[in-house]
């Protein structure tokens, strides 16, 4: 009787385990997480980049949430789910106005990904408006 329940025990916990490591996942691999707009014009306005990222993962993708780390930084962010394989992007606009000098800010993305939060950065340095 106790030789039966160990090796029902134990063939219950190898599907357990082998269901555990099929576990399928979304997941974004960016190509980059950081931009650098170099000088920049306050005069010019707002200007604006682009990350690139594949969904490797083997379920959808959802962009959750994209926040930036102030109101001069705008994350633009697909709203429906990224198919695996398939390419998504974030945009991001800076507005310069009234912010002379050098800037350094963040965009933290939220997924239902494998890596649930991914920071991606953008700096430069903008010239103030001539009076």
């Amino acid at each position: 009787m106790m030789k039966r329940f160990f090796i029902a025990f134990f063939a219950v916990c190898l599907v357990a385990i082998s269901a555990i490591a099929d576990e399928k996942y979304a997941e974004a691999k960016f190509e980059v997480k950081s931009h650098d707009f170099g000088t920049i014009k306050e005069a010019d306005g707002p200007v604006s980049c682009t990350f690139e990222f594949t969904n490797t993962g083997d379920k959808p993708l959802l962009i959750i949430d994209a926040a930036a780390s102030c109101g001069c930084t705008r994350p633009e962010y697909p709203s429906k789910p990224i198919k695996p394989g398939k390419k998504g992007k974030i945009k991001v606009t800076y507005s310069p106005i009234g912010r002379p000098g050098f800037f350094k800010k963040t965009v933290k993305v939220k997924t239902n990904g494998k890596e649930r939060n991914t920071t991606l950065h953008i700096e430069g340095k903008v010239i103030p408006k001539t009076k």
